[in-house]
């Protein structure tokens, strides 16, 4: 009774903080930003008298079930591909809608001179999550935009090696693809072969590769395929070691699992937010070590193309800026959750549904489900129906979308559940994937 006292308590306090019109912060003339340090661990104190604190809360359905309820997630279709982008909760939503509607108004007043004022108190915000300092950060539309900035910005000379993996973005093979074509770089091609390989195999493979005649070192940290964690730090260090450069890809790795950008060994950094931080379709982020700033070109035409100044990579013209100035709310309902929290309930749904099918002969996981190595997304195959087939049959039979991946030695159907898939939705899982392999 307790537990569910604390609940409801803390239940209350999220309906009445919804009811409170979402004026923006920076539109109130005593707006500061020393909110922020407080406000972002405010889930946390609310629910920390809940009984086993963070750990019970992880398996209480109840519990997430109301989290579920603050999405608007179809009652037809089990969407179970969280993992290509991700929806935004009705408070994100509601945001978008309010602040478009704000610029119809006026356009270019309230667009240019009310919205647009917006963007340094959301680049702090931003900033505090990540772990950087604002001046190290843009706001973009995607990751490929943010990662493509990159590969086309370095100073690259005919001849100049770059490490790459086939296991990476299609988009940023393609961009150092063109580089090659363009500018005569060398690409140097890491084979992963996951997930067989351990952690000391997969930095082994990137050893060999990072010569002391590479320039730069690109990384997926999070590989999309497969959701394979790769031990992003290590490969940095032996980039550094060398004298090379670091881009790392975090498109299904930011707000997904816990870490700082710094963390990671990245000298550049690029993440869509529209998947895991369930920001507004057509955001991400770019992060370009303070250093580096002045060397990068933009992608875009700017003023000042050699300034140090992180704001050239934003000269994009004309924008939403409706869509940009949500981000915040997304990022109150990230801080609603928490990072660890989130995380652990993740890896909680994974090991839920691939520990119910996993023994059985026809099913075979192929995502190392270590806690170190992935977390929500996982590839399932099954014996005698192709990735495809199977993702077809999920489908046409028990309407579960979800995304089939054959690719490389990558082969199965991508599973990616979120903060508001509940138990009883993988249950629907589980029971097609037994029923398809008992047929």
């Amino acid at each position: 009774m307790k537990q569910l006292n604390h609940r409801r308590a803390f239940l209350g306090k999220m309906a009445a903080a919804s009811a409170i019109p979402l004026i923006p912060s920076f539109l109130k003339p005593e707006a500061n930003l020393d909110w922020i340090p407080k406000y972002k661990n405010s889930f946390t104190l609310a629910v920390s008298g809940v009984e086993g604190s963070s750990s019970a809360l992880v398996q209480d359905e109840t519990f997430w079930y109301q989290i579920k309820t603050m999405y608007s997630s179809s009652p037809g279709i089990l969407n179970l591909n969280n993992g290509g982008v991700s929806p935004q909760p009705i408070i994100v939503q509601e945001a978008l809608e309010r602040y478009n509607k704000m610029c119809n108004e006026a356009p270019s007043y309230y667009m240019w001179r009310i919205l647009d004022q917006g963007r340094e108190p959301l680049r702090q915000r931003l900033a505090e999550f990540a772990g950087t300092s604002p001046d190290e950060l843009a706001v973009v539309r995607n990751a490929s935009e943010a990662l493509e900035t990159v590969i086309f910005g370095l100073r690259l000379n005919r001849g100049d090696k770059v490490v790459v993996s086939k296991l990476d973005y299609p988009n940023m093979m393609n961009a150092w693809k063109q580089r090659e074509h363009r500018d005569g770089i060398v690409l140097k091609w890491v084979e992963l072969d996951l997930p067989r390989m351990t952690n000391d195999q997969i930095v082994a493979a990137f050893a060999a590769q990072i010569t002391s005649d590479v320039k730069v070192v690109h990384i997926t940290h999070l590989i999309n395929w497969n959701g394979h964690i790769l031990p992003c730090k290590r490969i940095a260090d032996l980039a550094h070691a060398v004298g090379a450069q670091t881009v790392v890809d975090g498109a299904h790795s930011f707000a997904h699992i816990q870490y700082s950008i710094p963390d990671l060994g990245a000298d550049y950094f690029g993440t869509s937010l529209h998947k895991w931080l369930c920001a507004p379709f057509g955001t991400g982020l770019l992060y370009v070590k303070k250093e580096h700033i002045a060397m990068l070109y933009p992608h875009l035409a700017s003023g000042e193309p050699e300034s140090a100044d992180i704001r050239k990579f934003e000269s994009l013209g004309t924008r939403s800026f409706a869509i940009e100035q949500a981000i915040g709310q997304a990022l109150d309902f990230q801080y609603s959750i928490g990072n660890q929290l989130k995380q652990d309930r993740l890896q909680y749904l994974k090991a839920y549904w691939t520990d119910a099918v996993k023994d059985h002969p026809k099913i075979h996981i192929n995502t190392d489900t270590h806690g170190d190595r992935s977390c929500a997304l996982c590839i399932v195959t099954m014996d005698g129906r192709k990735p495809t087939e199977l993702g077809e049959a999920l489908h046409n039979q028990f309407k579960i979308h979800t995304t089939a991946i054959e690719y490389e030695n990558v082969q199965g159907v991508r599973i990616t559940p979120h903060v508001y898939t509940v138990k009883a939705d993988l249950d629907r899982l589980i029971s097609a994937l037994l029923k398809l392999a008992n047929t």
